[in-house]
Protein backbone atom coordinates (compact mmCIF):
# COMPACT_ATOMS: atom_id res chain seq x y z
CA UNK A 1 0.00 0.00 0.00
CA UNK A 2 2.03 3.32 -1.36
CA UNK A 3 0.43 5.48 1.49
CA UNK A 4 2.56 7.14 4.56
CA UNK A 5 3.00 9.27 6.92
CA UNK A 6 5.06 12.52 8.27
CA UNK A 7 6.28 11.43 11.77
CA UNK A 8 8.03 14.64 12.52
CA UNK A 9 6.34 17.47 13.98
CA UNK A 10 6.95 19.21 10.23
CA UNK A 11 8.90 18.36 7.37
CA UNK A 12 9.57 21.01 4.39
CA UNK A 13 8.23 20.62 0.56
CA UNK A 14 11.01 21.13 -2.25
CA UNK A 15 10.22 22.13 -5.28
CA UNK A 16 13.12 20.25 -6.80
CA UNK A 17 15.03 17.11 -4.80
CA UNK A 18 17.97 19.11 -3.39
CA UNK A 19 18.43 20.99 -0.18
CA UNK A 20 18.95 24.61 -1.21
CA UNK A 21 15.96 24.42 -3.56
CA UNK A 22 12.92 26.51 -2.53
CA UNK A 23 10.42 25.69 -0.12
CA UNK A 24 6.98 25.51 -1.52
CA UNK A 25 5.11 23.72 1.46
CA UNK A 26 5.40 21.66 4.32
CA UNK A 27 3.42 18.05 5.76
CA UNK A 28 3.03 18.00 9.88
CA UNK A 29 2.81 15.06 11.90
CA UNK A 30 0.00 12.50 10.70
CA UNK A 31 -0.26 14.01 7.66
CA UNK A 32 -0.62 11.39 5.13
CA UNK A 33 1.29 11.07 1.05
CA UNK A 34 1.80 8.67 -1.57
CA UNK A 35 5.14 8.38 -2.72
CA UNK A 36 5.48 9.10 -6.61
CA UNK A 37 8.82 8.56 -7.15
CA UNK A 38 12.37 7.44 -4.83
CA UNK A 39 15.12 9.10 -5.14
CA UNK A 40 18.60 8.45 -2.85
CA UNK A 41 18.13 11.24 -0.74
CA UNK A 42 14.65 12.50 -1.37
CA UNK A 43 10.83 11.00 -1.94
CA UNK A 44 8.93 12.36 -4.68
CA UNK A 45 5.57 12.95 -3.00
CA UNK A 46 1.78 13.71 -3.72
CA UNK A 47 -0.45 15.16 -0.24
CA UNK A 48 -3.68 12.97 0.77
CA UNK A 49 -5.06 16.22 1.63
CA UNK A 50 -4.54 18.80 -1.04
CA UNK A 51 -3.01 17.01 -3.46
CA UNK A 52 0.22 19.11 -2.95
CA UNK A 53 3.12 17.71 -5.49
CA UNK A 54 6.48 18.10 -4.34
CA UNK A 55 9.97 16.52 -2.73
CA UNK A 56 10.96 15.39 0.84
CA UNK A 57 13.57 13.94 2.44
CA UNK A 58 14.09 10.41 2.56
CA UNK A 59 13.59 9.90 6.48
CA UNK A 60 10.43 11.97 7.21
CA UNK A 61 7.75 9.09 7.39
CA UNK A 62 6.34 6.01 8.77
CA UNK A 63 4.14 3.22 7.33
CA UNK A 64 1.48 3.24 10.14
CA UNK A 65 -0.48 5.61 12.47
CA UNK A 66 -4.00 5.09 13.13
CA UNK A 67 -4.93 8.99 13.54
CA UNK A 68 -7.58 9.82 16.16
CA UNK A 69 -7.03 12.85 17.42
CA UNK A 70 -5.75 16.52 16.41
CA UNK A 71 -3.81 19.14 18.27
CA UNK A 72 -6.33 22.06 19.07
CA UNK A 73 -3.63 24.70 20.19
CA UNK A 74 -0.60 26.28 18.42
CA UNK A 75 2.30 24.25 19.95
CA UNK A 76 1.60 21.20 21.56
CA UNK A 77 4.95 20.52 24.18
CA UNK A 78 6.11 16.78 23.74
CA UNK A 79 7.44 16.01 26.88
CA UNK A 80 10.82 14.31 27.15
CA UNK A 81 11.81 16.62 23.84
CA UNK A 82 12.51 19.74 23.20
CA UNK A 83 10.12 19.58 20.22
CA UNK A 84 6.50 20.75 19.21
CA UNK A 85 3.72 18.91 17.37
CA UNK A 86 1.73 21.94 15.58
CA UNK A 87 -1.60 22.56 15.52
CA UNK A 88 -3.65 20.71 13.30
CA UNK A 89 -1.36 17.96 13.47
CA UNK A 90 -3.03 14.04 13.64
CA UNK A 91 -2.01 11.27 16.33
CA UNK A 92 -3.15 8.13 17.69
CA UNK A 93 -3.31 7.12 21.16
CA UNK A 94 -1.05 4.34 22.66
CA UNK A 95 -1.51 5.25 26.44
CA UNK A 96 -3.03 7.46 28.51
CA UNK A 97 -3.29 9.24 32.03
CA UNK A 98 -5.23 11.40 34.11
CA UNK A 99 -4.05 14.27 31.97
CA UNK A 100 -1.18 13.28 29.31
CA UNK A 101 -1.36 10.69 26.45
CA UNK A 102 1.66 9.00 24.77
CA UNK A 103 1.43 9.04 20.78
CA UNK A 104 4.54 7.59 20.30
CA UNK A 105 6.97 5.28 22.60
CA UNK A 106 7.93 7.94 25.30
CA UNK A 107 6.45 10.84 24.07
CA UNK A 108 3.84 12.36 26.00
CA UNK A 109 1.48 15.73 25.25
CA UNK A 110 -1.33 16.85 27.33
CA UNK A 111 -4.49 16.08 27.29
CA UNK A 112 -5.91 19.15 26.90
CA UNK A 113 -4.36 20.05 23.99
CA UNK A 114 -5.69 17.49 21.88
CA UNK A 115 -9.00 16.64 20.38
CA UNK A 116 -11.07 14.01 18.38
CA UNK A 117 -10.39 14.45 14.56
CA UNK A 118 -14.32 14.75 13.70
CA UNK A 119 -14.80 17.79 16.28
CA UNK A 120 -14.72 20.92 14.31
CA UNK A 121 -14.22 24.32 15.72
CA UNK A 122 -15.79 27.03 13.15
CA UNK A 123 -15.19 29.87 15.52
CA UNK A 124 -12.22 31.08 12.65
CA UNK A 125 -11.51 33.83 14.82
CA UNK A 126 -9.75 31.67 17.74
CA UNK A 127 -7.76 29.56 15.23
CA UNK A 128 -6.78 32.45 13.02
CA UNK A 129 -5.90 34.71 16.27
CA UNK A 130 -3.25 31.62 18.01
CA UNK A 131 -0.83 32.32 14.86
CA UNK A 132 -1.09 36.17 15.46
CA UNK A 133 2.63 37.50 15.88
CA UNK A 134 3.75 34.38 14.26
CA UNK A 135 6.35 34.55 11.82
CA UNK A 136 6.04 34.90 7.72
CA UNK A 137 7.59 32.23 6.41
CA UNK A 138 7.02 31.43 2.49
CA UNK A 139 5.58 27.63 2.86
CA UNK A 140 5.59 27.33 5.91
CA UNK A 141 2.51 25.96 8.22
CA UNK A 142 3.53 26.00 11.32
CA UNK A 143 4.27 28.04 14.87
CA UNK A 144 7.98 28.31 13.61
CA UNK A 145 6.19 30.53 10.43
CA UNK A 146 3.44 30.70 8.28
CA UNK A 147 2.35 32.28 4.83
CA UNK A 148 -0.93 34.06 4.00
CA UNK A 149 -2.75 30.58 1.71
CA UNK A 150 -1.56 27.99 5.00
CA UNK A 151 -3.55 30.10 7.54
CA UNK A 152 -7.00 30.08 5.66
CA UNK A 153 -6.17 26.89 4.77
CA UNK A 154 -5.53 25.33 7.82
CA UNK A 155 -8.90 26.58 9.20
CA UNK A 156 -10.06 24.29 6.66
CA UNK A 157 -8.36 21.48 6.97
CA UNK A 158 -9.14 21.40 10.79
CA UNK A 159 -12.77 21.56 10.48
CA UNK A 160 -12.30 18.45 8.18
CA UNK A 161 -13.22 20.38 5.03
CA UNK A 162 -11.03 20.87 1.40
CA UNK A 163 -9.40 23.94 0.35
CA UNK A 164 -6.13 24.19 -2.24
CA UNK A 165 -2.98 24.94 -0.76
CA UNK A 166 -1.54 28.39 -3.23
CA UNK A 167 -4.30 31.67 -3.39
CA UNK A 168 -3.71 30.71 -7.14
CA UNK A 169 -6.43 27.99 -6.37
CA UNK A 170 -7.92 29.23 -3.78
CA UNK A 171 -9.32 32.42 -5.67
CA UNK A 172 -11.48 29.76 -8.15
CA UNK A 173 -13.28 28.24 -5.53
CA UNK A 174 -16.08 29.82 -5.14
CA UNK A 175 -17.85 32.81 -6.77
CA UNK A 176 -17.50 36.59 -5.55
CA UNK A 177 -16.74 40.20 -6.21
CA UNK A 178 -13.81 42.66 -6.41
CA UNK A 179 -15.39 45.38 -4.25
CA UNK A 180 -17.55 45.27 -1.29
CA UNK A 181 -19.02 48.98 0.24
CA UNK A 182 -19.27 46.81 3.54
CA UNK A 183 -16.82 44.07 4.29
CA UNK A 184 -18.54 40.92 6.64
CA UNK A 185 -16.88 38.78 9.21
CA UNK A 186 -15.47 36.04 7.70
CA UNK A 187 -14.91 37.93 3.67
CA UNK A 188 -11.70 36.48 2.57
CA UNK A 189 -9.86 38.88 0.02
CA UNK A 190 -7.75 38.09 -2.69
CA UNK A 191 -5.01 39.79 -4.08
CA UNK A 192 -2.67 38.56 -7.15
CA UNK A 193 -0.93 36.23 -4.43
CA UNK A 194 -2.12 37.29 -1.21
CA UNK A 195 -5.01 36.60 0.92
CA UNK A 196 -6.65 37.84 4.07
CA UNK A 197 -9.58 37.68 6.19
CA UNK A 198 -11.88 39.64 7.67
CA UNK A 199 -12.70 39.80 11.67
CA UNK A 200 -15.34 42.45 11.65
CA UNK A 201 -16.25 45.03 9.29
CA UNK A 202 -13.17 47.35 10.08
CA UNK A 203 -10.23 44.92 10.76
CA UNK A 204 -8.31 41.73 9.30
CA UNK A 205 -5.83 39.38 10.00
CA UNK A 206 -3.11 38.02 7.69
CA UNK A 207 0.53 36.11 7.48
CA UNK A 208 1.81 39.70 5.95
CA UNK A 209 5.31 39.71 4.57
CA UNK A 210 6.30 42.89 4.19
CA UNK A 211 5.36 43.10 8.14
CA UNK A 212 7.13 39.41 9.00
CA UNK A 213 4.47 37.82 10.90
CA UNK A 214 0.68 37.46 11.27
CA UNK A 215 -0.46 40.85 12.01
CA UNK A 216 -4.81 42.27 12.65
CA UNK A 217 -4.59 45.39 10.09
CA UNK A 218 -7.27 47.72 9.56
CA UNK A 219 -9.36 46.69 5.91
CA UNK A 220 -9.19 49.78 4.80
CA UNK A 221 -5.11 50.58 5.17
CA UNK A 222 -4.37 47.27 4.12
CA UNK A 223 -6.37 47.87 0.95
CA UNK A 224 -4.90 50.88 0.16
CA UNK A 225 -1.31 49.81 1.03
CA UNK A 226 -1.05 46.80 -0.86
CA UNK A 227 -2.24 49.33 -4.21
CA UNK A 228 0.60 51.61 -3.23
CA UNK A 229 3.53 49.22 -2.39
CA UNK A 230 2.49 46.07 -4.38
CA UNK A 231 0.51 48.45 -7.08
CA UNK A 232 -2.10 45.13 -6.54
CA UNK A 233 -6.22 45.79 -6.75
CA UNK A 234 -8.70 43.29 -5.12
CA UNK A 235 -9.45 40.58 -7.60
CA UNK A 236 -11.70 38.62 -5.55
CA UNK A 237 -13.95 38.52 -1.68
CA UNK A 238 -16.14 35.61 -0.56
CA UNK A 239 -17.26 34.42 2.79
CA UNK A 240 -14.80 31.77 4.12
Amino acid sequence: MNKFFCNKPYVNIYEQPKINSNISSQIIYGESFKVLKRRRNFLKIKTSYDKYVGYIKNNNFSKKIYTTHKIKVLKAKIYNSKKFLPFSSKIEILKETKNYIMFEKNKWIKKNDIIQLKIKNKEFKKIFKLFLKCGYKWGGKTYDGIDCSALIQLYYKFNNKFFPRDTVDQIKLKKGSNYKKMYRKGDLIFWKGHVAVCLNSKNLIHAYGPKKKVVIMSIKKTIELIKKTANLKVKKIFPI
